[in-house]
């Protein structure tokens, strides 16, 4: 095998190899003694941090490759591996892998509809039914395939109303619970079988080109939805102006149009924004979670209905409800792959998605409804199946949106290690981002990478970040200079957690110069 190009991922030129190895060789763990010093690089950016060393843990092992294809792992760094502490966002990548190997990266979600009515001269006279699986992805343009395929059925015109199935899930796993009381905020989103756009509206707002007002535009589209603009441009600089602007979305009075079959809705909410924007800011963003899913999927589907040509013959409510047994099948909508939903949860990081596909594991191994426990069941009998034991292990929520989630650095980098073992190896590695280049990695080690480009074959770091309030952690895979493949995992749990993105990027670039050297470290 030749590994002679690893532009793509460093995974697609040694994977081969890899697996090769592990298909014919046993699970051999931690081979040599590993060093527990510290690099002297990383030590010096934790000295300026002020970060205590009793607040970091790190694990590293190799693991075999073109250029050391020895069987087994062999640790290269533990310094306090063994401490259970809380891995934020990186838990995702427990979540993610799991769920690629028990279901498959092709497994795809399905929204079903159904109705009591009869479609009779173009017209469903019924209302109709949503019920949902937990897509963790149901954005506006599945929400326009599905309508589109409405009308494929010779619906021209609906006369029900929409009725939302959440079946799917226990009730608990749906209510607002959140760790810092931001309800209102998009990483806080709870769990819906029905989720659609992530119950979040994204507003973008920029100057206008003549520097007088400025336009604002958002996503999903919405039905009987306006936006009043407020704000005040001013000739100052960008920096901070944000802060001054306002956002509240109000219920309006109705106001019935004259002929609802031509499709004029009732206007009921509005947008205000209000507060200065300086004149030089662009792309100013805000996202905002301000109503109840069934109001949010009710506007949404209605938008999209009248977009595909859709009409009503009066405006529909929404509500939840379940499937009477006399309704009949109106279409199975398939949403994206899981494969595609681990890449976005994994690069960037997504939480309402990780907990949406840590409950279809519940969801389709134990049945519904799907709650907490029957995941974490379903993940610990995978991680026994697989001889890992990790008696340190508490897992909350799926996403690491968490304050008691943990597990120990050499454990997670244990489950790295696994995954090589694994049909999807290469797949899972893919999702993580990129340094330089892609999601939570976009703007990380460019400059370490730049001076790699001379080589024919490039370095690369694939690494899961997570953050909370006093916590910083990385894991993933890195790629050295050589050749050498790395499984890295380190948490900072601190206050001063911050100020560790130094010491994650400095020991992530002495992974990519080839790290373990003894006149390195001390």
């Amino acid at each position: 095998m030749k590994f002679d190009r690893p532009n793509r991922s460093f995974l697609t030129q040694y994977l081969g190899l890899v697996l090769a190895l592990f298909c014919f060789t046993p699970f051999l763990g931690h081979g040599a003694v590993a060093q527990s010093s510290i690099p002297i690089g990383v030590e010096q950016a934790i000295k300026r941090s002020g970060i205590p060393k009793d607040s970091i843990s790190i694990a590293v092992s190799e693991i075999p490759s073109a250029t050391n294809p020895k069987p087994g792992s062999r640790q290269i760094l533990n310094w306090r591996d063994e401490v259970a502490m809380n891995p934020a966002s990186t838990i995702k990548l427990l979540t993610t892998l799991v769920a690629l190997d028990i279901l498959g990266p092709k497994y795809r979600w399905k929204t079903e509809l159904f109705t009591d009515g009869a479609i009779k001269n173009g017209t469903l006279k019924g209302n109709i039914y949503f019920v949902g699986h937990g897509d963790p992805k149901w954005i506006p343009e599945e929400l326009d395939r599905l309508t589109k395929q409405l009308r494929d059925l010779g619906i021209q015109r609906i006369d029900g109303n929409l009725i939302f199935d959440r079946s799917a899930y226990a009730k608990q796993v749906m209510d607002e619970v959140t760790i810092d009381g931001e309800t209102l905020r998009a990483y806080n989103v709870a769990p819906d079988p029905l989720l659609y756009a992530f119950r979040t509206l994204s507003f973008e707002i920029n100057p206008n080109k003549t520097g007088q007002g400025s336009q604002i535009s958002y996503t999903p589209k919405l039905a009987r939805f306006t936006i009043q603009n407020d704000i005040s441009m001013r000739p100052t600089p960008c920096d901070g102006t944000r802060r001054n602007l306002r956002l509240e979305i109000i219920p309006n009075p109705t106001e019935i149009a004259s002929s609802q079959l031509k499709n004029k809705s009732a206007i009921q909410w509005k947008a205000v924004f209000s507060g200065e924007l300086s004149q030089k800011c662009r792309e100013i963003t805000f996202n905002a979670v301000k109503f109840d899913p069934d109001t949010f999927l009710t506007l949404g589907f209605t938008a999209a209905w009248e977009d595909a040509g859709g009409l009503w013959v009066r405006p529909p409510s929404g509500q939840a409800g379940s499937v009477p047994v006399y309704a009949r099948p109106l279409l199975s909508f398939e949403g994206l792959s899981l494969l595609d939903a681990t890449e976005d949860i994994n690069k960037l990081s997504n939480n309402v998605m990780a907990r949406q596909v840590f409950l279809t594991l519940a969801l389709e191994k134990v049945g519904k409804p799907a709650d907490i426990e029957s995941a974490k069941g379903v993940v610990q009998a995978w991680l026994n199946q697989r001889g890992l034991d990790f008696p340190e292990l508490v897992i909350e929520n799926g996403s690491g949106l968490s304050r008691n989630e943990a597990i120990s650095a050499r454990h997670l980098n244990s489950l790295l290690i696994s995954a090589q073992n694994l049909p999807i190896a290469e797949a899972f590695a893919n999702t993580l981002p990129a340094a330089g280049s892609e999601g939570t990695m976009r703007h990380r080690l460019i400059t370490q990478l730049r001076k790699f480009l001379h080589l024919k074959k490039k370095p690369e770091a694939r690494i899961k970040t997570g953050s909370l309030n006093h916590v910083r952690t990385i894991s993933g895979y890195v790629f050295s200079k050589s050749g050498r493949i790395y499984a890295v995992t380190s948490f900072i749990n601190d206050p001063k957690a911050n100020r560790g993105q130094e010491v994650h990027d400095q020991l992530l670039t002495w992974l990519l110069e080839d790290g373990p050297d003894p006149k390195d470290a001390r």
